[in-house]
């Protein structure tokens, strides 16, 4: 199998990047697969809902299970609200690459968002993916915060959203021995593992999501298939009430859509 996904590899890496031709730079390419670097670092970049999410600064790689539920919010943000039309305010917490609040620009024309992250290589990467996705400057806010700091600093330009966004870093250290090699060789630890059996970043946001949601708006956040039974007694400690829990495409649990029961 591991031989299979190899050669798949190759062929995706030489059509994607190199028009199916065996070049030098290919070759070059070929010999970093063959030291188990992550084929879409080597590509340079990934489709995320009809995105181009570049990848060079080395970001968190964009999952499939993310993109399932990114594509259900943006549906959901496309629902009709009593807004007025206003412009539709999304935050991206955990930005990474900032592929989650990106697809949503791109794919919900009346929207505006936030990108926060607390690492500069992220932050220079999210600058780059909306340049390249033709995201007019207008649109969004990149911030560099631990979570919600800078957004409850007392001279920063704070505001509600009408859509958190939230891919933290959900990984228990125990469950290392656990994880892919290639993802533990060549992505970034500090978007992958948490203390506290993978909760730490998950409580301290649900700490205080809640105060930054708009009183029609919702929350989508991602976690770790075995973290569902946590993950709701957090909900239940911080008084959310209305949410809905729901598998991705592979029959895990993996996200949590949850609401500001009024």
């Amino acid at each position: 199998m591991k031989n299979n996904n190899y050669n798949q590899e190759v062929v995706w890496l030489l059509n994607e990047k190199y028009g199916g031709q065996l070049t030098p730079e290919a070759e070059k390419d070929i010999a970093r697969l063959k030291r188990g670097e992550p084929v879409d670092y080597v590509i340079g970049h990934k489709k995320f809902c009809g995105c181009q999410i570049d990848l060079r600064y080395k970001p968190l790689i964009p999952r499939e299970e993310t993109e399932h539920w990114v594509k259900q919010a943006i549906a959901e943000m496309a629902k009709g609200r009593p807004r007025g039309g206003s412009p539709r305010a999304a935050l991206d917490m955990f930005a990474g690459s900032g592929c989650c609040g990106i697809a949503v620009l791109k794919n919900a024309p009346n929207s505006h968002c936030d990108f926060v992250d607390v690492d500069d290589n992220c932050l220079k990467q999210i600058r780059l993916n909306l340049k390249i996705n033709n995201i007019n400057k207008n649109r969004y806010r990149v911030i560099k915060s631990n979570i919600f700091e800078k957004l409850s600093k007392s001279d920063f330009d704070s505001k509600k959203y009408d859509v958190i966004l939230a891919n933290p870093p959900y990984i228990g250290l125990a469950e290392k021995k656990k994880v892919q090699k290639s993802v533990l060789s060549f992505e970034p630890k500090q978007a992958l593992f948490a203390k506290q059996k993978g909760l730490y970043f998950i409580a301290k946001f649900l700490s205080e999501a809640k105060n930054y949601l708009t009183p029609e708006g919702f929350i989508y956040l991602e976690f770790g298939y075995n973290q569902k039974k946590e993950i709701e007694k957090l909900l239940k400690k911080f008084g959310y009430s209305d949410y809905q829990f729901e598998k991705d495409q592979f029959g895990k649990w993996r996200f949590v859509k949850i609401c500001i029961k009024k």
